[in-house]
């Protein structure tokens, strides 16, 4: 994965970052902003239950209340309390006939009883026939008397919201209770749809004596609700049908303060979650949306940074494959176009250090090149002036004068052979190949050298068969053995051996040159065959193994230097056969 990313381009990976952190940041906001949402919605849900349940007390008592004063204001008229005395129905009926039209509307019953709660009278309503005998809370109210006393009754497994109102007569020995009346509503569907409409939508549900009485709920929603086992009051959550519901439950009191059941207030969350899925779609488009525009923006931003980037980058590229003229252009005078300025500056600083540098390398190179020169030519040329001085101020035989005349040929052959092959490697010329017996070119190499060798104490031993011929350019590979023979004498000043062995194998033949002297400096074997590199050899300029290396490449073969060597140095050529 890291590699990937490290790969992906600048513009990818800042299209990439933006679009995560245009993700992040709006998961983070809508995740707030939906909690809050539901928190809002929650909290709104429970206000507004709370509010149906003001709005419910306040119904309820306006219905007791108007009960209690129509029941207060039946128990005061005189013609009402002597028709109630005579305790004849149709008596009663007809002296509260007035009243009674107007309570008939609200579908009230209104009973009248004796002080022991034995049914005299019935004035409205659709009446249980437990309604019709005795009414067991008319006792249960006597201790509130002559208070009115209100509440629920269960009665006949209906659920009625009442108001026991005593009637008393002015007697010798004091007020004495007359009758009593009860008055109030069955609690129903209807009822119950009354409450929810006032209430604002809110759903309730009326439980009484372990089963429901009323509600305004699908009845297997009110059935699961029912059988959730809700506390009878409080706040709380629930869910019912898939569906979750804010509850409050509050009991219903009886006559004594006693609950005889409860009433449940439900506000559904399906609206809410209605609300907050919309809410969540809107924020997912409103993300779309700020990402499509996001990575716009990005994108054209990015481009035009960029821009100037890359042409830096290839401009780096350049100068790095060695093309010091390219230039950079500069399209602004911001941050970005002072930095191309810069690199162009720079460019052109590198490329005129630089010409001062090769012109420099040229001239100390031309210097090395000559001493170089120098000191291949010294050894001809104090053979020539050897032989020449011997040939004027000396009386020599015939032979004599034979065998200096030829040194001095083979002398300045010698000379001319070296200046040819210096303006052939400068030239990067070479001359064709004869067939050659590998024995002889080293030999002539170690006859050049064998009075040094013999003056230093240096015992030479060739083992190099006479059978190994192959083609080669003759003067050139002479060459590589002097500088090899030349090198390991003068790493063995005070004496030591010289090995020169060759092998062949399959199509090749490999020459060991090993000596027993100082060896080579570990710091300069990685570069030992680059120009101009030398190890302190007295009147070296490090060219020798270079032009050595140059021309054994040139045969198609291999020259390197044995690392591993325990004492000396040790050097092998790889030719082809």
């Amino acid at each position: 994965m890291r590699s990937q990313l490290s790969s992906m381009s600048l513009l990818g990976k800042t299209l990439l970052s933006t679009s995560i952190a245009l993700t992040a940041l709006f998961a983070i906001t809508g995740w707030i902003v939906q909690d809050n949402a539901i928190r809002a919605t929650s909290l709104s849900l429970e206000e507004e239950v709370q509010a149906s349940f003001h709005a419910y007390d306040s119904l309820w008592r306006s219905r007791a209340e108007r009960l209690a004063s129509l029941s207060l204001v039946l128990s005061r008229m005189s013609d009402v309390r002597a028709a109630f005395s005579t305790r004849d129905e149709a008596t009663i009926k007809d002296s509260a006939k007035e009243l009674w039209t107007q309570i008939s509307r609200e579908d009230a019953v209104f009973l009248v009883t004796d002080p022991r709660g034995k049914v005299i009278a019935s004035l409205g309503g659709l009446l249980d026939s437990e309604l019709q005998d005795n009414l067991l809370v008319v006792r249960a109210a006597e201790a509130k008397f002559p208070e009115q006393a209100s509440g629920f009754m269960m009665s006949g497994g209906h659920l009625y919201q009442i108001v026991v109102t005593p009637v008393y007569v002015q007697a010798s020995g004091g007020p004495g209770l007359l009758n009593v009346l009860v008055a109030g509503y069955a609690v129903d569907e209807r009822v119950a749809k009354e409450f929810k409409d006032a209430a604002g939508g809110s759903e309730f549900l009326f439980r009484s004596g372990g089963r429901m009485v009323a509600s305004t709920l699908d009845r297997s929603l009110a059935q699961q609700i029912e059988s959730s086992k809700a506390p009878a009051q409080g706040l709380q959550r629930i869910q019912a049908g898939g569906v979750e519901y804010t509850m409050l439950g509050t009991p219903l009191l009886d006559v004594q303060d006693q609950t005889i059941g409860q009433l449940y207030i439900l506000r559904s969350f399906a609206s809410a979650r209605q609300h907050i899925m919309t809410l969540r779609r809107n924020i997912i488009l409103i993300w779309l949306l700020a990402v499509l525009v996001g990575l716009g923006l990005t994108y054209g931003l990015a481009r035009r940074v960029l821009g100037p980037v890359q042409e830096l980058d290839r401009g780096a590229a350049e100068v790095a494959r060695g093309n010091f003229a390219y230039r950079v252009p500069v399209k602004s005078d911001d941050e970005l176009g002072r930095l191309a300025q810069a690199f162009n500056a720079m460019c052109a600083s590198i490329q005129d250090g630089r010409q001062e540098l090769i012109r420099r390398e040229r001239i100390s190179t031309i210097g090395r090149l000559s001493t170089s020169i120098v000191h291949d030519l010294r050894n001809p040329l104090a053979a020539i002036y050897g032989g020449a001085e011997m040939l004027i101020d000396g009386e020599l035989s015939a032979p004599q004068v034979q065998r200096l005349a030829g040194n001095i040929y083979r002398s300045s052959r010698r000379m001319q052979e070296l200046l040819q092959e210096l303006v052939d490697v400068g030239k990067g010329t070479s001359h064709p190949s004869e067939v050659c017996r590998l024995r002889d070119i080293v030999s002539a190499a170690y006859e050049v050298y064998a009075d040094a060798a013999e003056a230093q104490s240096v015992a030479v031993r060739m083992d190099v068969p006479d059978s190994i011929e192959l083609p080669l350019e003759r003067a050139r590979m002479e060459r590589v053995f002097l500088n090899l023979i030349d090198n390991a004498l003068g790493a063995m000043p005070e004496g030591g051996s010289l090995e020169i062995a060759a092998e062949t194998s399959d199509k090749t033949v490999v020459v060991k040159v090993q000596d027993t002297g100082s060896g080579i400096a570990p710091q300069i074997l990685p570069i030992l065959f680059q120009p101009f590199v030398t190890g302190g050899k007295k009147n070296g300029v490090g060219l020798g193994l270079a032009l050595s290396h140059q021309t054994v490449l040139d045969h198609g073969g291999e020259l390197w230097a044995d690392a591993e060597v325990a004492m000396g140095a040790r050097f092998f050529i790889k030719l082809p056969l």
